[in-house]
C-alpha cells in the first residue's frame, strides 16, 4: 500500500539548541541579529530561515492558535514559523531581525526593499557556512516574512534551494498601499499595533524621503498633502505629515500617492525573471490578490496551492506539514511525491472541493457580460428601456458613519454557474466634485439571504486613466501616475479590476454587485484587522448610468454552466432586484 505522504516527511526526534543574539555582518558591515534553534544533536543540519521586522523573540511566543476577529491576544506579527514543530525534524531554524529593527544595526526605510533582499542574501551565504549547516538553506514565513522570501530569491544567493511564500503581494503600490489608487490605511495600523497586532519593533526608523529628497521637493510634496481636503479632515494622517518621525514607514508611503520608482523599489513584479529557485505559493480566495500574479510571473519550478477564504488564525502554524514536504524535496532529497502531483491545487467555493489544475489561467473561460439593470437588476443582456440613472449620496465620515450604495442583484440562479478567473466592472457613472473612491463587492447570496463576498475592488475616479498596451477589459491596469480630476456631472467610464475569482454560484443562489464609495475604521469587519481605506470628505452625489448607451456590465469569466442559466439572466422582460 503506498503511504500517505505525512508519513513520508521527516518525523520529530531530536530536542532543539537555542543561540540567541548572533550578529552576522552584511555586505556594507551592518550586523543583523539572529536567532539559531537547531537541533541538540552533532552533525551537519539543512537550514530554513526567516527575516522581518516584527521582532525575532516575538516569534517565539507560540501560544495555541488564535483566531482572528474571536480571540483578544491574536497577534498577526507572529509569522516566522513553528520552531518547536521543525527543529525536531532536523531542520536549524534561524530568524532575523531585518535592518534598523529588533537588535539589529542599520536604518529601517520600511518594510520589502531591494536592501533587505540583499541582507537576506548575505544572511543565506553566511548560515551555509556554519558548522551546523550542510550547506542547504530554504526560506519559510508568511506575510511580511513571506515577501521576504521572494526579495531574497531575486538575489539569487547560491545556497538557497527553495522557498515557500504565503499571503504575498506582487505589487506594493496596488496589492497593499493604494487599491485602485485609494490609499490604505492597513499599514498605518500596522506599525504601532493598533486593533490586535504587536507591530513592528523598531530601532532605528528612518524616512526615505526625508533623507532623499531635496528639501524644497519634500517640503512641495508634504504641503501639497497638507492641503488636501482628504487629509485635512483626517486627523492621524495629517498629524504625521508635521510629524513624520511618528510613523516614518507610512509617512514614505503618503509621500508617494503615484506609482514610480519608490514603489517598483518595493515590488516583486519588476524582478519577476531573477527569482529561479523553486518556489511553493500559497494563497485564498479572496484574499490578498498578489499571490496569483507572483505564480504566473515567475518562470521556474513552481506550485500553487489556494485555500478556502476567511480570517488566518496566530501564531503562524498554518502548512507546517506541506511545508515540511516541499523542504524535504529540495533541502533533503527525500522522494514526499510532492513534485508527482499537478503543480495547482485550487479550492473552489461554492462546489466546496479542491480541485487539481495543470495551468492558470484555466481553458476554456468565456468572458461574459452580466449587465447593470433597471429596479437593481443583473442580466446577460443590457438594459435598453430606461434611460434614468441609478443615484446613491455618501456623506463623508466627520459628518456621518452612515453608508449608502446601490445593489444589483440578479434571479435566483436554475442552476449552477462556475466563475474562475479575473474579472472586473466596467462602470459607466458621474458625481458631483472633482474626485471620488469607488468600491465594488461582488457577493454570493443563498436563498436564506447569506452573503458571502466573493471579490472586492477599489479605483479612485481621478485614477482613471488605463495602459492601452495592456488592453483586457478583464483585466484593467491603471499606471497611477498621475490624476485627472474629475468634472463634475461628466459621464465617465471606470473600469474596476476585481482581480483573479473562485465560486460556483449554486442553482438557487443569487449573483449580488455592490457599489459604494465609505469605508469605516469604525466597521465590524475592519476593527480588528484594521484595514480601512481613505475617505473622500466631501459630500458626492453618484450616479450609476446602465442604459442603451452607457452599458455598465459586470465581465465574468465563466468556465461552465452559462448555457443553464442563459434564458433566466437574458429574458427582455426581466425584472430584477430582490
Amino acid at each position: 500500500m503506498k503511504k500517505d505522504w505525512r508519513e513520508l516527511i521527516s518525523q520529530p526526534k531530536y530536542g532543539i539548541k537555542v543561540e540567541k543574539d548572533v550578529f552576522v555582518p552584511v555586505r556594507d558591515g551592518v550586523r543583523l541579529a539572529v536567532n539559531v534553534y537547531r537541533p541538540g544533536a552533532r552533525g551537519k543540519f539543512p537550514a530554513l530561515f526567516a527575516m522581518g521586522g516584527y521582532g525575532k523573540e516575538l516569534q517565539e511566543v507560540l501560544i495555541p492558535p488564535q483566531p482572528l476577529y474571536k480571540s483578544a491576544v491574536w497577534d498577526g506579527n507572529i509569522e516566522a514559523g513553528d520552531t518547536h514543530n521543525i527543529v525536531p525534524r532536523g531542520y536549524v531554524h534561524v530568524i532575523a531581525d531585518a535592518r534598523g529593527t529588533g537588535q539589529s544595526e542599520g536604518e529601517f526605510f520600511g518594510m520589502s526593499t531591494q536592501q533587505e533582499g540583499k541582507d537576506g542574501a548575505d544572511i543565506i551565504e553566511w548560515i551555509a557556512s556554519q558548522s551546523w549547516c550542510d550547506g542547504n538553506v530554504g526560506m519559510i514565513g508568511y506575510s511580511y516574512y513571506g515577501n521576504m522570501q521572494l526579495k531574497v530569491a531575486i538575489q539569487q544567493p547560491p545556497h538557497l534551494k527553495a522557498i515557500f511564500v504565503s499571503h504575498i503581494a506582487a505589487d506594493f503600490y496596488r496589492d497593499f498601499a493604494y487599491s485602485g489608487g485609494v490609499l490604505s490605511l492597513f499599514l498605518y495600523g500596522l506599525w504601532d499595533g493598533r486593533h490586535g497586532t504587536s507591530g513592528f519593533a523598531p530601532k532605528n526608523a528612518v524616512s526615505q524621503m526625508m533623507k532623499t529628497l531635496p528639501r524644497d521637493e519634500f517640503e512641495r510634496r508634504r504641503n501639497e498633502l497638507l492641503n488636501h481636503p482628504d487629509i485635512k479632515h483626517y486627523p492621524n494622517l495629517y498629524h504625521l505629515l508635521k510629524y513624520p518621525q511618528k510613523n516614518p514607514s507610512f509617512f514614505d508611503i503618503v509621500m508617494n500617492p503615484f506609482d514610480g520608482p519608490f514603489w517598483r523599489d518595493k515590488s516583486v513584479y519588476p524582478f519577476f525573471d531573477k527569482i529561479k529557485v523553486p518556489t511553493y505559493v500559497v494563497g485564498k480566495v479572496g484574499g490578498i490578490k498578489g499571490f496569483w500574479d507572483v505564480y504566473t510571473g515567475i518562470n521556474t519550478i513552481k506550485k500553487l496551492f489556494v485555500k478556502p477564504t476567511g480570517p488566518e488564525e496566530r501564531p503562524w502554524r498554518e502548512d507546517i506539514e506541506l511545508i515540511l514536504r516541499w523542504h524535504d524535496h529540495w533541502l533533503k532529497g527525500n522522494d514526499t511525491g510532492i513534485m508527482d502531483e499537478p503543480p495547482i491545487k485550487l479550492f473552489v467555493p461554492g462546489a466546496n472541493r479542491y480541485r487539481y489544475e495543470k495551468e492558470w489561467p484555466l481553458k476554456g473561460i468565456e468572458y461574459t457580460d452580466c449587465y447593470l439593470r433597471r429596479w437593481e437588476g443583473l442580466s446577460f443582456e443590457p438594459e435598453l428601456y430606461q434611460p434614468e440613472p441609478d443615484c446613491f449620496l455618501q456623506q463623508p465620515l466627520h459628518l456621518s458613519t452612515k453608508r449608502d450604495s446601490v445593489k444589483y442583484v440578479s434571479p435566483a440562479l436554475p442552476a449552477d454557474l462556475e466563475v474562475i478567473g479575473m474579472a472586473a466592472l466596467s462602470l459607466f457613472a458621474s458625481v458631483d466634485q472633482d474626485d471620488a473612491n469607488w468600491i465594488v463587492k461582488l457577493s454570493d447570496v443563498a436563498p436564506t439571504g447569506r452573503e458571502t463576498t466573493v471579490s472586492k475592488g477599489w479605483l479612485k475616479a481621478s485614477h482613471r486613466a488605463l495602459d492601452t498596451t495592456r488592453p483586457k477589459p478583464y483585466s484593467p491596469y491603471h499606471p497611477h501616475t498621475s490624476a485627472e480630476p474629475v468634472k463634475p456631472g461628466e459621464i465617465n467610464e471606470y473600469a474596476i479590476g476585481l482581480g483573479n475569482i473562485v465560486n460556483v454560484f449554486k442553482a438557487g443562489h443569487r449573483i449580488k454587485l455592490e457599489i459604494e464609495s465609505l469605508e469605516s475604521p469604525r466597521d465590524p469587519e475592519i476593527q480588528i484587522h484594521y484595514h480601512p481605506h481613505l475617505n473622500s470628505s466631501k459630500t458626492t452625489l453618484h450616479k450609476i448610468y446602465r442604459n442603451r448607451e452607457y452599458r455598465s456590465h459586470l465581465i465574468l469569466p465563466v468556465t461552465s454552466g452559462k448555457e443553464a442559466v442563459l434564458e433566466v439572466m437574458s429574458d427582455d422582460n426581466f425584472q430584477g432586484g430582490v
